[in-house]
């Protein structure tokens, strides 16, 4: 019975293994290779130049600006999602009438594709017809140049991540705050500790491992998200909202700048890696005893 048991574990083990292999070390390492030649297109002779792609992208100004915007854009992101996600989480922890239907409708963003929320975001913010707009006007106040200024399209973009990634957070976090011990809050209030002290001594604390987590995945996420920049502004306008990922993308396939692009993506997956590292530096998974 040992035995069989073990062929399935390794059965596994070798899938699993074979999965991460075809869909992530070679593609990883074909983008290495690729950083490594000058090459028109994907089916051009490529030529080796070594470490040329490097020089040349590392001493563009648009890198610098692209990785600037995607730490700005992951930053507020991240920022914006765990602060809504943990209060609108903690309202759907209390017991309330309706609070299944509610708790369903929280998550509903995250269950829509990414280009409908792109076009419904769109669609809201129309300087015409947009429903924020006639709202906007209602109020006395002009119409917003969404995504026709660099300023407003870069918290334009953070906004629609906002609305479509915060479930992702309310949801881990209830989780979290499902498993918290009654017990620990009745001895506070017994103790006289008030709301504000229940939370910072108790709430935060239990959570801790939770938000460690989810920090951690929406970094990861934010940092190579490309699909939602993509579809609201193309990186525009000027560049603005233009980060890694897009130049990337860009280099590759609109400017036929192959080895470049890999470049790019090359310098993007070291940059990641990097503060993931700082990341478990300064905030381990695992607490030290």
């Amino acid at each position: 019975m040992r035995s069989r048991n073990d062929w399935v574990i390794w059965a596994f083990l070798a899938a699993g293994l074979a999965v991460t292999v075809a869909f992530v070390l070679v593609p990883v390492g074909h983008a290495i290779v690729l950083s490594l030649q000058q090459a028109d297109s994907f089916i051009s002779t490529p030529r080796f130049v070594g470490l040329a792609n490097y020089a040349r992208v590392l001493g563009e100004e648009a890198f610098w600006r692209a990785a600037g915007n995607g730490l700005i854009y992951s930053g507020l992101s991240i920022v914006l999602q765990v602060l809504l996600g943990l209060g609108f989480a903690m309202v759907l922890n209390e017991a309330f009438p309706g609070q299944r239907l509610v708790r369903g409708l929280a998550v509903l963003p995250y269950l829509l594709p990414t280009v409908v929320v792109a076009l419904t975001f769109q669609w809201m913010t129309d300087g015409s017809f947009g429903i924020v707009t006639v709202l906007l006007a209602e109020l006395g106040l002009g119409p917003i140049p969404w995504f026709e200024r660099p300023d407003t399209a870069m918290a334009s973009v953070v906004l629609a991540s906002v609305w479509l990634w915060t479930p992702f957070v309310t949801i881990c976090v209830l989780a979290g705050l499902q498993g918290i011990p009654l017990s620990l809050y009745e001895a506070a209030r017994v103790d006289g500790a008030g709301a504000f002290a229940r939370f910072w001594h108790i709430t935060l604390p239990q959570l801790r491992p939770v938000l460690t987590v989810v920090v951690l995945l929406r970094a990861i996420w934010m940092f190579n998200k490309f699909d939602i920049i993509w579809l609201l502004t193309k990186g525009g306008p000027l560049g603005a909202t233009e980060h890694l990922p897009i130049l990337a993308y860009k280099r590759a396939f609109s400017q036929f700048d192959v080895g470049g692009g890999a470049a790019v993506a090359t310098l993007s997956f070291l940059i990641l890696t990097a503060l993931v590292m700082l990341y478990f530096r300064l905030f381990p998974l695992e607490e030290k005893r």
